[in-house]
């Protein structure tokens, strides 16, 4: 199992209209895509990051993939490129532009 880690800064205002648009754009399309097998969307607090804008907070998004095939079906043919969405700039998001992927080794939760 592939895990693939994208990132960006959304300032608070701006946090829940974010949170809906990621859901319509980047984890819709995620979920349409052959070999997908589940996501997590994370959050932290971002003043105490040093390119932060006042009021921020770090919004992460990791995608659970079956393959490396299947990343590049939804990655393109640059699967460390960031997929941004049009409307992302109306949230004034600063977003990573690259993405992490990760092989997983072990899965635990409760």
């Amino acid at each position: 199992m592939i895990a693939r880690e994208w990132k960006c800064l959304c300032p608070r205002r701006f946090r829940e209209g974010f949170l809906e648009h990621l859901a319509r754009t980047g984890i819709r399309e995620a979920q349409a895509t052959p070999g997908y097998l589940g996501h997590q969307v994370l959050e932290r607090l971002a003043e105490s990051c040093p390119t932060a804008r006042s009021a921020s907070v770090e919004i992460g998004i990791v995608t659970y993939w079956e393959t490396w095939e299947a990343v590049h079906v939804f990655a393109g043919n640059d699967p460390e490129r960031a997929v941004l969405y049009p409307g992302d700039e109306r949230f004034e998001i600063i977003p990573d532009k690259h993405v992490r992927h990760y092989e997983v080794l072990e899965t635990a939760m409760k």
